[in-house]
């Protein structure tokens, strides 16, 4: 009796100690793997992690839910690798640098970040902001706050004076000296100071900006702002840390010594010519485009008043050239990793990026592609994320039309799951 009654026990503990099974039904899924869509699937999700993927609608055993998705088109989760998640772009916003408290900062990203998850994307590279997105991401973790998983860059690297330098355009005085700590590092050795200042601050990755760029209060949009060796340091550097490079880079020469250097990928590319595609291809470089960013600064700058006068040309003049040198880079066979830069336009209509894509040549389905299998190699978490099978991360999404047919559908997510948690469903 007593032998009965220990079994008993176990099984009711074993039981009640095991992940909850959720099936979804699904009436399309996108293959990203076989770039097929298929009919009438079921995915089979105990805690985080799909467990099984199935042809037919399979049956539910006791205390399993079943998620009804038959009049959806199912795909992975999307991966957007350059957002900016603790601001906004919009007129006056420059002058938040002076007036927001970092807890004015963290609130904002807080919504921000809910957004950028209830639009599908439930992973992203935050390409440069504070410390706060670091907290921020600890928070999506534990459980505190609604967003996506972040793989943060922390505070992006920069030259004296170059883009990213947080002193640019304000008065002598308001700020202290800038260097390594700050994320301002001139010559080889505070190059490496400052990537281990931000590994230590928490960074998933670094970023550089090897030129000059359209939004900081500098003259200079795209001429190069590091040196090869400089670049060498930072990437040997974070490559002893076991992590990756990223370069925002709009002119040729900045991204010929970023290549050179060894980071893994170039962001906007926007002046890049056929001899920095070649090399990117010889090197396995990715190209993270932004298109979108491109767009809606170049339309800002029609706005009188809407930028400083020192950035309106420069968003006239890059922003427009984004789209056709991603027509160019994705004909010539350049690896594609689908990217935004959310937050200089409206965070949670990233989507908008996989229009532009297919505008000038890109399939739907590669388009798809690169937000799933490319985001998540750019990463190095291909093995956890990026399709729907066995073993991955339960990061599930629907919308109402096959994208395929309809891009725009990607618009509008009507399911969200993240680690086998839905976030939201219509």
């Amino acid at each position: 009796m007593k032998k009965l009654l220990y079994l008993l026990l176990l099984s009711a503990l074993c039981f009640a100690n095991s992940p909850k099974r959720t099936i979804l039904h699904c009436g399309e899924l996108i293959d990203v793997n076989a770039g097929k869509v298929l009919k009438q699937q079921s995915i089979l999700v105990e805690g985080n992690k799909i467990v099984k993927v199935s042809k037919g609608y399979i049956s539910a055993e006791k205390g399993d839910e079943v998620i009804d998705l038959t009049d959806k088109t199912v795909l992975p989760g999307l991966l957007d690798m350059h957002v900016h998640l603790e601001s906004e772009l919009r007129r006056g916003t420059y002058i938040n640098r002076y007036t927001l408290n970092e807890a004015d900062v963290a609130y904002d990203a807080a919504v921000n970040a809910r957004k950028t998850l209830m639009a599908g994307f439930t992973t992203v590279r935050e390409l440069g902001g504070s410390t706060v997105n670091v907290a921020l991401k600890k928070a999506i973790n534990r459980g505190k706050v609604v967003g996506p998983r972040i793989y943060t860059a922390a505070k992006s690297i920069a030259i004296t004076g170059g883009h990213a330098d947080p002193t640019n355009g304000a008065k002598k005085g308001i700020w202290d000296y800038p260097g390594p700590a700050q994320g301002v590092a001139d010559g080889v050795d505070e190059c490496r100071k400052a990537v281990r200042q931000q590994v230590k601050n928490g960074a998933d990755l670094i970023k550089i900006t090897a030129t000059g760029g359209v939004l900081s209060v500098a003259r200079d949009g795209h001429r190069p702002q590091f040196t090869v060796e400089e670049i060498k340091a930072i990437v040997e550097t974070a490559n002893d840390f076991g992590i990756k490079v990223a370069a925002h880079a709009h002119g040729a020469e900045g991204m010929k010594r970023a290549i050179l250097g060894g980071v893994s990928s170039i962001e906007h590319g926007t002046l890049m010519t056929e001899e920095v595609m070649d090399l990117m291809k010889e090197k396995g470089t990715w190209f993270v485009p932004t298109i979108t960013a491109g767009k809606s600064v170049a339309d800002s700058a029609k706005a009188p008043g809407f930028f400083p006068a020192v950035v309106r040309p420069k968003a006239m003049e890059i922003g427009p050239k984004i789209q056709s040198t991603f027509a160019k880079a994705y004909k010539r066979g350049v690896k594609i990793a689908f990217g935004t830069d959310a937050g200089v336009f409206t965070h949670g209509k990233n989507a908008l990026e996989f229009q532009y894509m297919t505008e000038v040549g890109m399939p739907p389905m590669e388009a798809i592609q690169s937000a799933t299998l490319g985001g998540s190699a750019l990463i190095g978490i291909e093995d956890k994320t990026g399709s729907i099978e066995a073993g991955k991360w339960a990061d599930i999404i629907a919308v109402d039309e096959n994208p395929v047919k309809n891009i725009k559908a990607l618009m509008d997510v009507t399911f969200v799951m993240k680690d086998g948690k839905v976030y939201k469903t219509q």
